[in-house]
């Protein structure tokens, strides 16, 4: 059987989700992402896509946990018994969480065979220690028993996965990207649990009969030849794998002003957004934004785009809208905005910020904006990282990845 992945880069269009999962890739504290679609939408595909651009991690040997040898202080109860751990290299966890998994399943439990042959009480791990450092995957999340999504919420709010029950009493990390997938004609997600996604995408088919062709092309080739088609990919996966790691090296360092805060503050509140959440994924999802684009500081482009992912799970009123009414309302949030920020822009000049224009980007990035749809969320970062053609096929524009 051949577990060759379908590339990420290869998938046709849908801008929006891969954008979001860029910006995860670069800063996983966003929060996750939901994406929510018709049926035969690449939903799963490209979840389990993602996995193969991220870079390895480096681990401790044999730790259930994935600890980093380089981090003491982040080391589990095994890993920090004081000898020198060692190191070794695994590609990123991706672990999918099934609708029917039990709790012990979720979080761990007694080794009841260590039990019976030795007599000795052993932590069996779970699929949350499993995931830690990596990506939890729930497909059909909205079908997920209300038990597991409470545990779900708990280790996604603090990091950590305790584990009280019998006679076992233990904490280890649990740390990881949350992505989920569902269909809206299967059922709505609780809102404490929608609330916990960072960012939120909703993914229709393609409509252009030239990107629909393309999928069929690039389908018929990959399932014909797996392997061969992942080469033809592998020189666009590669680059796309190294903007994400430049990018991680750089978000640390991206300028937020306090013009930027002052207008997160501003869309938070224009669209009625309960908490605080939402504030703090705007700035970690535009910072994001600006690392993967180069960028030194965030602006209001990086700000709007981001509320494009960050608000429509979240907006007043959300379970009252369809998500076509809620994007357009947040597009007229976004120009209301818009309208201030030019406005002020005469009088005032923010020191280091500054709107993007044509000269921050490639004209290669110009010409992908311009694609049918250009003003769908995620249609401006995503086609930048593009290329026009891969090394051994061409591909029509229109269907460019």
């Amino acid at each position: 059987m051949n577990h060759a992945t379908f590339p990420f880069s290869a998938v046709v269009g849908q801008h929006a989700m891969k954008s979001a999962l860029l910006a995860v890739s670069v800063d996983p504290s966003i929060g996750g992402v939901l994406i929510r679609g018709e049926k035969g939408t690449a939903k799963s595909t490209i979840v389990r896509a993602f996995r193969e651009l991220l870079p390895s991690l480096s681990v401790v040997r044999g730790c259930p946990y994935h600890c980093p040898p380089d981090a003491p202080a982040g080391l589990c109860p095994e890993c920090s018994g004081g000898t020198q751990p060692i190191a070794t290299e695994i590609p990123v966890p991706l672990v999918e969480l099934p609708l029917g998994a039990t709790e012990d399943r979720l979080v761990g439990t007694l080794d009841v065979e260590a039990a019976l042959s030795s007599g000795v009480r052993k932590f069996d791990a779970g699929l949350l220690a499993a995931a830690n450092r990596g990506i939890l995957y729930v497909d059909e999340v909205n079908l997920l028993e209300d038990h597991l999504v409470d545990l779900l919420l708990d280790s996604a709010a603090s990091g950590v996965n305790t584990v009280e029950r019998e006679g076992i009493s233990l904490r280890h990390p649990a740390r990881f990207i949350l992505l989920g997938t569902m269909n809206p004609e299967e059922g709505e997600l609780r809102p404490q649990f929608l609330d916990r996604f960072g960012l939120c995408v909703t993914v229709t088919g393609l409509r252009e009969p030239t990107n629909r062709m393309e999928v069929i092309r690039r389908r018929a080739a990959y399932e014909s030849d797996p392997e061969g088609f992942g080469l033809n990919w592998r020189e666009e996966e590669a680059r796309i794998r190294s903007t994400i790691v430049n990018a991680r090296t750089r978000v640390s360092g991206i300028l937020v002003p306090e013009e930027m805060l002052r207008l997160a503050v501003e869309i938070s509140s224009g669209a009625g957004v309960i908490g605080h959440r939402a504030d703090l994924a705007l700035v970690k999802c535009a910072r994001a934004f600006a690392a993967l684009l180069e960028q030194p500081s965030v602006t209001a482009d990086h700000l709007y785009e981001a509320a494009r992912f960050v608000l429509p799970h979240r907006f007043e009123g959300r379970l009252l809208r369809s998500p076509e009414e809620a994007a357009a309302e947040i597009e007229q949030l976004i120009d209301r905005l818009r309208g201030v920020d030019l406005r002020e822009a005469d009088e005032t000049t923010i020191p280091g910020d500054r709107r993007a224009t044509d000269d921050d980007f490639s004209e290669e990035a110009l010409e992908a904006m311009q694609i049918p749809g250009g003003a769908a969320a995620g249609s401006i970062l995503f086609p930048i990282l593009k290329k026009k053609s891969s090394p051994t096929m061409t591909i029509p524009r229109s269907a460019a990845p």
